[in-house]
């Protein structure tokens, strides 16, 4: 059901260097610096990486299908728009709200780790007023225009690129027996940390499968450069550009972060199991720069954390309100939500995520644990589900192209592998989503609360995607019925 409304679009100014950013810091959170640790304690220094290649390389297909749909159709919208333009409406529809969902509750994790983070240097200060502060500043920064996000997303993202950057350096010339802290003499390479059969070595089914969630979730957000190719300034040459980083960017952060730690700290350190936001102390990443004699290796660690929170609440606001604008202008979402100040900012859509999110925060605060998980819950699967999106529209819109007799020179930007890489994407995301609550349902006894708990997401998806086709009574588009018009597509907001 599409808006006939006219509006005078989002403002095209995010340049080249924010785009490339923006797409290192999607990839780049607490994922890396805290969770990466509980996956070599569990699966072993060659199963962790292992898992972060394999979901690495399904995140790289992924994101390279993106990458060639965004840089010949931007849209604020993104895979929302593509999933209503190339496969169904109702799917468009269910992936639009699927997402928004995802950042909304997200936002409210951020707040509360934010709490958690500043009392590391704050101890008797109320955790509240943190997250009020940086909420209030994270509505600011989408306040006024598109270039205040992009530009501390920029800053937001730099930082931790030179602390994985200086954590990489020290943990190569301690690999090497250049750097070595005289209390941590011991230090230095363990190949036969890697060694197949060894001990450090766990490749069970229920081992990886958990290891690859945990891995997929700290992947997330690198699709946000799809969302940013709204209001890219250039977006035929930028997209493409901050695309084909993505792999690098992959194999040097995660991999080779990864692989450091698996050579410098044990698998059985007892430290690498207390990794997470209340004991910054146990980040792998802290652990290294202790046994490099770095002594305010807490303290750095905590503010690369705490940078990786902002950018991503900062990012998760962004996305959510442009998702909410490009389904408002499509009829899917209140046409007040779709309203643009002088600026080119939704601001409406702005209020209306910032309302949410707060309120969903205040649950948490409130005592009303069972609701703030199940929130949750539901929000860890919505991820994936976007993912999956992406992989389907991208099979769908590359079809269509090949149905219709287009030449694929026409794209800015083309995806390699295809359709290898929308497919095994899609194989490998599914399984991961089915295999989240692997170990219960193994169970002798089947804590169904929690599994319904832990697929919430599905079930709330179907809901949306059922609901929207049976009251419009919508079809699967047509591969011949496919409309390109790439000329109309590089409006901002199309």
């Amino acid at each position: 059901m599409e808006s006939s409304r006219k509006s005078p679009g989002l403002r095209r100014q995010l340049q080249a260097r924010h785009l490339s950013m923006i797409a290192i810091g999607g990839s780049i959170g607490t994922g890396l610096f805290l969770a990466s640790g509980t996956t070599i304690a569990t699966a072993g220094p060659l199963g962790a990486l292992l898992s972060y290649c394999i979901v690495g390389l399904m995140v790289y297909f992924l994101m390279t299908s993106l990458g060639e749909m965004a840089a010949y159709l931007p849209s604020a919208g993104s895979f929302q728009t593509y999933g209503a333009r190339f496969v169904d409406p109702a799917f468009g529809f269910a992936l639009g709200w699927n997402y928004w969902f995802s950042w909304a509750i997200t936002i409210a994790v951020e707040l509360a780790a934010t709490a958690i983070i500043m009392q590391y240097w704050f101890p008797a200060s109320p955790g509240w007023l943190w997250s009020g502060l940086f909420l209030l500043a994270i509505v600011l920064l989408n306040y006024f225009s598109v270039r205040g996000f992009g530009e501390a997303e920029y800053w937001f993202s730099l930082f931790k690129v030179l602390a994985i950057t200086l954590f990489i350096l020290s943990g190569l010339v301690m690999i090497f027996g250049v750097l070595i802290a005289p209390h941590n003499a011991a230090a230095g390479l363990r190949l036969q940390a890697f060694a197949p059969g060894g001990a450090t070595l766990s490749l069970q089914t229920s081992a990886f499968i958990s290891v690859s969630l945990i891995v997929g979730f700290a992947f997330q957000g690198t699709e946000l450069i799809g969302v940013a190719a709204g209001e890219a300034r250039d977006p035929s040459t930028s997209i493409p550009r901050a695309t084909r980083q993505i792999f690098w960017r992959i194999m040097l952060f995660y991999c080779l972060s990864v692989l450091v730690i698996g050579l410098i700290v044990p698998h059985n350190d007892p430290a690498l199991l207390r990794s997470d936001m209340r004991d910054i102390g146990a980040s792998p990443f802290t652990l290294v720069f202790e046994r490099a004699g770095l002594g305010m290796a807490a303290s750095l660690v905590n503010a690369a954390v705490l940078a990786a929170v902002l950018s991503c609440g900062n990012s998760g606001m962004f996305a959510a309100t442009r998702m909410l604008y490009s389904m408002a202008q499509r009829g899917m979402a209140p046409a007040w939500l779709g309203q643009l100040s002088s600026g080119g900012v939704p601001r409406k859509a702005l209020y209306f995520t910032t309302a949410i999110a707060a309120l969903c925060f205040l649950s948490s605060l409130a005592g009303n644990a069972t609701v703030y998980l199940w929130l949750l819950n539901a929000a860890g699967m919505t991820g994936f589900i976007a993912w999956l999106g992406i992989a389907v529209c991208h099979y769908r819109f590359r079809r269509a192209l090949l149905k219709q007799g287009l030449d694929l020179a026409c794209l800015p930007y083309k995806a390699r592998w295809f359709p290898l890489g929308p497919v095994f994407a899609f194989i490998l995301c599914l399984a991961i989503m089915l295999g989240q609550d692997y170990a219960t349902l193994m169970a002798a006894r089947i804590d169904w609360w929690h599994v319904l708990a832990t697929y919430l997401g599905i079930p709330l998806f179907l809901t949306f995607w059922l609901g929207y086709k049976l009251r419009y009574k919508t079809r699967m588009v047509l591969l011949h019925e496919v409309h390109f018009n790439p000329q109309q597509s590089l409006r901002a907001g199309d």
